[in-house]
This record gives structure tokens, C-alpha cells and sequence, in this order.
């Protein structure tokens, strides 16, 4: 490879080599249980079956990271504009708010649904 490595290219590299690591500890472990070419075996396929769950794992965590981004870009988070006062909202149907968000507390001393509010002990 020329030149220098990129951060999410070296993050890679550190996701497989810790697979791989992981991976050839476990079997070589357990492929002690059938001696030392069992070991040697365990090591070796531990470590690629490690290696690859680490960079299936890195996958899905830059297209995890990717889909967020999309998602922030289309609220507006990204760009700034989240909660911006020149939003086209459309108008009130009926003309008229809704008591809660008006700040009324109920309709004509309606109980509310939840029943009353019990005084404290």
C-alpha cells in the first residue's frame, strides 16, 4: 500500500486484527482439547473466522454511521436549520387550537381522564 493509511482504514485494520486475535485465543483453546495440532488448527481458523467477524462487524457500523448521517441531513441537523422559524407549516383546519396547547386546563370543569388529583397523604 502507498501513501498513508486513512483513519477509517486503520480503524479496519485494528477491527480485524482484534477479531483475529479474539478468534485465534478461542481456538486455539478449545482446540486444545485435541492436542497440539488440534490447537494449531484452532489458532488458524480462529483467527480467520475472527478476522472476518471483525470486519463484518466494521460494515455494518459504517453503514450504521451512514444511515444516521442521511437521517440528520434530512431533519436538518446537520445543516443547521432543526426547529427554524421560516418553516411552511400548514394552516388550522377549524380555525381554532386545541385546549392543552392553548394552556386551558379542561373544558367546562371536565374532570380530567385520568381522574383527580389525590391529595398527599
Amino acid at each position: 500500500m502507498t501513501g498513508k493509511m486513512t483513519g477509517r482504514a486503520v480503524r479496519r485494520l485494528e477491527h480485524e486484527a482484534g477479531g483475529a486475535a479474539s478468534g485465534a485465543l478461542a481456538g486455539g483453546v478449545l482446540g486444545a482439547v485435541a492436542g497440539p495440532a488440534g490447537a494449531v488448527a484452532g489458532v488458524v481458523l480462529g483467527g480467520i473466522a475472527g478476522a472476518l467477524a471483525g470486519k463484518v462487524l466494521d460494515q455494518e457500523a459504517e453503514r450504521d454511521i451512514e444511515h444516521t448521517r442521511a437521517l440528520d441531513a434530512e431533519l436538518g441537523i446537520i445543516d443547521g436549520d432543526l426547529g427554524a422559524p421560516n418553516l411552511k407549516h400548514p394552516r388550522a383546519t377549524r380555525g381554532a387550537y386545541a385546549a392543552g396547547s392553548a394552556g386551558e386546563a379542561g373544558a367546562f370543569g371536565a374532570e380530567p381522564a385520568e381522574g383527580p388529583i389525590e391529595p398527599p397523604p
